[in-house]
C-alpha cells in the first residue's frame, strides 16, 4: 500500500523560507518520478516541481530559482527547498507519485506566507 506523508509547513514571512519533506512507503521508491503539487483557495492543484527517479528537475515558471527538489531514494524520501517565499505561494503543498495507472497523494501540509 503506497503512502506519502508530507511535513515542513507552517507560517512564514515573505522572503522567508521553508523545507518540505515527503516520506514514501509501500513502493521502490528509486523508480518513480515525484511530484510536488500545490492548491491555493479556489485554485486548481498545479505541479510545482519534478524530481526524476534519477533526481533530475522541473519547475514551474512562477517558482524558478526559488524552488529546489531534491530525493533521497534510500530514506524514501523527497524534498522541496523553498526560498524567498511570496504570499502568493500560500498554498496546501502535496507530494505525488503516479505508479500502475493510478496517481497516489499525501494529505497535503499547509503553506502560509505573510506580507
Amino acid at each position: 500500500q503506497v503512502q506519502l506523508v508530507e511535513s515542513g509547513g507552517g507560517l512564514v514571512q515573505s522572503g522567508g523560507s521553508l523545507r518540505l519533506s515527503c516520506a514514501a512507503s509501500g513502493i521502490i521508491f528509486s523508480r518513480y518520478s515525484m511530484g510536488w503539487y500545490r492548491q491555493a483557495p479556489g485554485k486548481e492543484r498545479e505541479l510545482v516541481a519534478r524530481i526524476t527517479s534519477g533526481g533530475s528537475t522541473n519547475y514551474a515558471d512562477s517558482v524558478k530559482g526559488r524552488f529546489a527538489g531534491s530525493r533521497d531514494n534510500a530514506k524514501k524520501m523527497v524534498y522541496l527547498q523553498m526560498n524567498s517565499l511570496k504570499p502568493e505561494d500560500t498554498a496546501v503543498y502535496y507530494c505525488q507519485l503516479f505508479s500502475g495507472g493510478i496517481d497516489y497523494w499525501g494529505e497535503g501540509t499547509q503553506v502560509t506566507v505573510s506580507s
